[in-house]
């Protein structure tokens, strides 16, 4: 029998990406589905050779053509490549959906919507970028002008996660390479294949040879390490695990490469009693539950007024008991599948902890049937937890799946002293209808970022990031254009 969900027929075999030409290599491995386990395709190692080829043609470019171009001549190639994953939208959502499991739906919406956004925003916002300048006369009557140009940092090597994988790519593609870099990219070995896509996209729109390199693999003793460790890449942008994101620090130490990291985090949510209650709801579950729990802004920290304590958390485990799940194109499906069996077992482990550490188990708490293929795959339940102390391992850590853990609170200043008790910092949200609270207590979550009223709405020019384990730097509008170039002053003196 067929599998459901399968890979567009360009992508049976998932090569890499090297100097403007598909490159096979003899070590290869399986990538599968998470729907139900069968193996989409054959994923192609790149090695420590092959990756020095990728950066060193990566540098190459950086004298050839691409280095020669205007902001203008890449800004149109950058819109070209938009288009061609617009003309081949379906193959997108396809090879989404078929790494993921995640629902069709979101996959267009958010995944592939987000991917042409991304290099199209940022090809406009290079173009419209400006220096600074400045001028003044010195003390003997000479006049000066200041001014300052952006230049390209050099080779960057782009390490992105598995959870949303085309959006987090084009996210520091677009940037970088609008700045006038070139790339060394790496998906996760868990999604290999709309990175490939986007290979195939980059080459069908005539970006030079060079700029766009990529490489597949894993990360210790694997592409990821070569790329990071290799002499020649100048800054290295990575998404995912903080443990992860410290080891690649201390290989770019050696060589003061630039590093931007977007990491974990254990985000809070703030439901104080003059919420609107069906909305605030609303926002919990979608927070808490969307893509199976695995993006890194979800909230599994739910804090709520004791008032409304009791209503909230009864309100919630019905809304959250109605999520259908299943198949990723079936009709109102909202939660497809998690990203793999060893994640699910991981996910699985802190369910088990959860309740050893004295867990009220609200909701959820295991593995759906189906009775049919879906069974061999990494399907779990949505799953709500009350009763654990603050200082529980399951509210410590990132779980990094479909959890939230709900917990009454009696004034403002204790809340803001529970939510801020984390080694991470990266996302809150506060639900409130008193407008000077909102200001109040938003500017004193110790995150990089806070919702107010609502989760997950992006203006991609905002600064996006953590703080503490949560991460480095600011990506976003400027702030990215500022880490994928070199700021230098020019003085005149007239």
């Amino acid at each position: 029998m067929p599998a459901r969900f399968a890979l567009p027929p360009s992508l049976t075999s998932l090569r890499n990406y090297v100097g403007g030409e598909f490159v096979s290599t003899d070590k290869r491995f399986d990538n599968v589905c998470p729907l139900d386990g069968h193996v989409l395709a054959q994923v192609h190692e790149a090695d420590a050779a092959l990756v020095d080829q990728a950066v060193q043609s990566a540098h190459k470019a950086l004298a050839g053509p691409w280095g020669a171009m205007s902001v203008d001549e890449r800004a149109k190639l950058l819109h070209r490549v938009a288009d061609v994953i617009e003309r081949r939208f379906d193959d997108f959502v396809a090879a989404e959906v078929a790494d993921t499991g995640r629902p069709v739906e979101q996959a267009k919406k958010l995944d592939v919507f987000r991917g042409m956004l991304n290099l199209r925003t940022f090809a406009d916002l290079g173009k419209a970028a400006h220096g600074d300048f400045f001028e003044m006369r010195t003390a003997d009557g000479a006049d000066l002008m200041n001014y300052t140009v952006r230049k390209p940092l050099g080779v960057v090597a782009s390490i992105s996660p598995w959870n949303l994988p085309l959006l987090s790519m084009t996210w520091k593609a677009g940037p970088a390479l609008i700045c006038g870099n070139t790339m060394v990219v790496k998906p996760s070995e868990e999604t290999p294949s709309s990175a490939t896509l986007l290979a195939e996209a980059f080459h069908e729109a005539g970006v030079p040879p060079g700029v766009f390199n990529l490489v597949h693999g894993f990360g210790p003793n694997s592409a990821g390490e070569a790329m990071t460790r290799h002499p020649l890449v100048d800054a290295i942008t990575f998404t995912g695990e903080s443990r992860t994101g410290s080891t690649i620090m201390k290989a770019a130490a050696d060589g003061m490469k630039e590093v931007s990291f977007e990491l974990g985090g254990k985000n809070p949510a703030l439901v104080f009693a003059d919420c609107d209650f069906d909305a605030a709801v609303d926002g919990v579950v979608r927070s808490s539950f969307t893509n199976t729990g695995q993006v890194c802004l979800c909230s599994e920290r739910v804090y709520v007024e004791r008032p409304i304590f009791e209503r909230f958390v009864a309100e919630l485990k019905k809304r959250t008991e109605k999520l259908k799940i299943g198949w990723p194109d079936e009709p109102d499906v909202a939660m497809g599948s998690l990203i793999s069996r060893k994640h699910q077992a991981k996910v699985l482990s802190y369910y088990k902890l959860a309740l050893e550490e004295g867990a009220t188990l609200v909701s959820g708490g295991g593995v759906p049937r189906f009775g049919d293929e879906r069974d061999h795959g990494a399907f779990i339940e949505p799953t709500i937890w009350t009763g654990l102390a603050d200082q529980a391992r399951c509210l410590r850590e990132e779980v990094f799946g479909p959890v939230c853990h709900i917990a009454p609170f009696d004034t403002e200043e204790e809340a803001m002293a529970r939510a801020n008790d984390s080694v991470y910092g990266l996302a809150a949200t506060l639900w409130t209808t008193n407008l000077s609270r909102a200001h109040r207590v938003a500017r004193r979550f110790h995150t990089g970022i806070v919702w107010v009223n609502t989760w997950y709405l992006r203006d991609l020019r905002t600064p996006f990031g953590g703080s503490k384990l949560s991460g480095l730097g600011r990506e976003g509008g400027r702030h990215s254009l500022d880490f994928y170039s070199e700021t230098t002053n020019i003085c005149v003196k007239l």
